[in-house]
């Protein structure tokens, strides 16, 4: 008999169920398990995460913007400084039409207000997009994760990139509010056009503020972030206009207009991208002005970083009058010269060393002339002169005009005309190279006190090209130097000419007047100081005494409106070629100093505009003359003091000594007041000033004559040099 309770089909059977039912507990584990991995350890992933990462805060997130440099105005725009990223200008969100905010959301996230800063679904179709290697899956990200993506995670394409989108933006939308999100998102987005945020974007493609426009024209710049370069109205009007359609029925659904207003909606007009000039920084001159500003900048501890970054509005010194002024002059002798021909004009008010015109070229990214150092030709004289008054020789000391020689060199003047002997005033408005060589050498320490009268007026005691200025290697100067041989740049010469105009008082050029924040917060204002005397009032009245009959007797060039002007003119001849190659006209009112420089981009000879050689009392004093009468047609007249005696049988005066640095010989920053010898009575055996011989103005330069091997004096013109 079968024991039922033991067959095998039984065991068997009762087998197979202890199996099943083993499998099916096994099986259900692994499914918590994987569900648990799949769910609850990412969740502790993202929390860890979550609580580990730090979000910056709304203003430690700065996005490149363009940074503005106007004129002294505060409107007229000189140039921008923008950053490699493009055109971006910030707003405050209550700046923007709640029309152009809307338009954003309903073109790229609908539900901002209400979620919790992503998008699940989105970031799934994003993910199984790296993993299947398909771009086009899409992600949905919202407002908040694309600003995340910008702004702090980057935009590589891979799981932990989004993993870390995810967790920043959740964090983001906790501790930001809402409107900090939508902000930040509107001035960082692209919109094509090179523009960096809605502001840029609205003058790229309305020409308008962002708080000028309207629903109509919001939408388009929303249509366009999907895909900027593909959505531009001139490129793609078709799509780009069914994109606008979209975001126009997007602002109904969401409240943001009505029906109606959107019936009656039509696709607005837009600018020609080919006139968007939003992104120009600089055009012209106006681009060497930037060049300047920027150095300046820098030497005032404001950053690349600030520039790039915040915004800046640069106020600088120049004056919109005087430097349209400027060009306008330089335009006008251009137009009648060769193309060779280039210019530079610096102007510079005395009273504080404001420059208010500068003009250094055409090339916005070139050779800045007026920054590069030249040979300055006779408009060095005045230094020489400065040096002797300062050491006690009046304007009526006599010298010979006759040849002088100097070492093995004789030295003469143009057409070997002259005067006799006259009063170094006289030699001044002649400009006669041999009575300037006979003074020079009649200072205490002849070349050296030219130098160093230079540099206390203004002339840069170093350069990017030339470690020390105004020397040999370290040593005296040639005496060539009285006759301009070495090089200085004409802002510098402007300076110079400033701190005589303003009776002897140097003050530092500069061209930033003001630097803020587009917060209002003020980086750097210009404080007017007194300045710093580098030559005693007498001193400097003398010498524009002796400067002032020049203008007129340079070809008439007397400033207009009875301005008085104090002015010397300087030519340089090109090697024994018989041409001239730089000619200068240096000159003064009261108010405002201007350096004017004409030569060619190849040191190639000068002509005038009838073919003849070029002297500083042609296109330069005529460039000089134009510049001045414009910056001063609405100021008032305004004179010097008379020039007083330098001491004869007065009591003493104090002068001021200017300190030469031990390594260079040059100028140094050392200025001690010291007692000046009252100088005997005027002696009555000095023969009385004697006039000079009549001469004929030729038009022809002086010649170069060697002072020392490979070393030349520059000739200048007899009568109107």
């Amino acid at each position: 008999m079968t024991n039922t309770n033991n067959s095998p089909a039984k065991k068997s059977g009762g087998k197979r169920r202890l199996k099943k039912d083993s499998n099916g507990h096994t099986k259900r584990n692994v499914i918590l398990s994987v569900i648990a991995a799949v769910i609850l350890i990412p969740a502790l992933v993202f929390m860890g995460a979550y609580i580990v990462v730090d979000v910056p805060e709304p203003e430690e997130l700065v996005a490149p913007q363009v940074s503005q440099i106007y004129a002294a105005d505060g409107e007229t725009e000189l140039a921008r400084i923008v950053p490699p990223e493009g055109n971006r200008q910030m707003v405050a969100i209550d700046q923007v039409p709640d029309t152009v905010s809307n338009a954003v959301l309903a073109a790229e996230d609908r539900e901002f207000y209400t979620n919790p800063g992503f998008s699940i679904t989105g970031y799934a179709r994003a993910a199984l997009g790296v993993i299947t290697g398909n771009p086009s899956a899409g992600g949905g990200s919202t407002i908040t994760q694309q600003y995340v993506k910008k702004a702090v995670v980057g935009d590589e394409r891979s799981l932990i990139r989004k993993a870390k989108e995810l967790v920043y933006s959740a964090k983001m939308a906790n501790e930001w509010s809402k409107d900090e999100v939508l902000e930040a998102y509107l001035n960082t987005v692209y919109f094509g056009r090179n523009a960096y945020g809605v502001q840029a974007a609205a003058n790229a493609f309305f020409g308008k503020p962002v708080e000028e426009l309207n629903a109509s024209e919001g939408a388009v710049l929303a249509a366009s972030i999907q895909r900027p370069s593909e959505l531009d109205p001139w490129t793609n009007p078709s799509e780009a206009e069914s994109r606008w359609s979209y975001v126009m029925d997007g602002m109904v659904d969401i409240g943001a207009i009505t029906p109606e207003e959107r019936a009656a909606a039509t696709y607005p007009e837009t600018t020609d991208p080919a006139n968007n000039r939003a992104y120009t920084e600089a055009t012209g001159t106006n681009g060497l002005i930037k060049n300047q500003v920027m150095a300046e900048l820098s030497e005032l501890g404001i950053t690349e970083e600030d520039v790039q970054n915040r915004g800046l509005q640069v106020t600088t010194t120049i004056d919109a009058n005087a430097q349209e002024g400027a060009v306008e002059a330089v335009n006008a002798q251009m137009e009648a010269l060769t193309d060779n021909n280039r210019a530079a004009v610096v102007s510079i008010d005395p009273s504080n060393g404001a420059v208010r015109a500068y003009y250094g070229g055409e090339d916005a990214t070139g050779w800045d002339y007026a920054n590069a150092p030249i040979q300055t030709g006779s408009t060095f004289k005045i230094f020489g002169l400065a040096a002797a008054l300062q050491q006690g020789i009046p304007l009526s000391q006599q010298y010979s005009s006759a040849p002088v020689t100097t070492g093995n060199v004789t030295i003469g003047n143009v057409n070997n005309s002259g005067c006799g002997t006259c009063s170094i005033k006289q030699a001044l408005l002649h400009s006669y190279n041999t009575s300037f060589i006979r003074l020079q050498q009649d200072l205490e320490h002849g070349s050296q006190d030219t130098a160093d009268m230079a540099h206390a007026l203004g002339i840069a005691e170093s350069l990017p090209s030339i470690p020390a200025t105004l020397t040999e290697n370290g040593e005296t100067p040639y005496e060539g130097i009285i006759l301009g041989q070495y090089e200085s740049r004409p802002l510098d010469m402007a300076s110079a000419m400033a701190t005589i105009a303003n009776v002897g008082v140097w003050h530092r050029p500069h061209f930033v007047s003001k630097v803020e924040t587009l917060s209002g917060e003020v980086l750097y204002e210009f404080e007017d100081g007194e300045g710093e005397r580098r030559v005693s009032e007498k001193v400097a009245l003398n010498l524009l005494d002796a400067m002032g009959p020049i203008a007129a007797y340079s070809n008439g060039n007397a400033l207009a409106d009875g301005q008085v002007s104090a002015s010397k003119t300087g030519t340089t001849q090109l090697g024994d070629t018989g041409a001239n190659k730089d000619a200068w006209m240096l000159g003064a009112s009261p108010q405002l100093a201007t350096a004017v420089w004409v030569g060619t981009a190849d040191n190639s000879p000068l002509y005038n505009t009838w073919g003849g050689n070029m002297y500083g009392s042609n296109s330069p004093a005529s460039i000089w003359k134009a510049t001045m009468d414009n910056a001063l047609v609405n100021e008032p007249l305004e004179t010097w003091d008379s020039a007083p005696a330098l001491g004869y049988g007065n009591p003493p005066v104090p002068e001021y000594v200017w300190t030469p640095s031990p390594s260079t010989g040059g100028g140094g920053n050392t200025y001690e007041e010291a007692p000046v010898e009252e100088a005997p009575a005027e002696d009555p055996n000095i023969p009385a000033e004697q006039p000079a011989a009549p001469t004929e103005d030729t038009g022809a330069g002086g010649e170069d004559v060697e002072i020392l091997p490979g070393v030349t004096i520059p000739g200048d013109l007899l009568g109107i040099g």
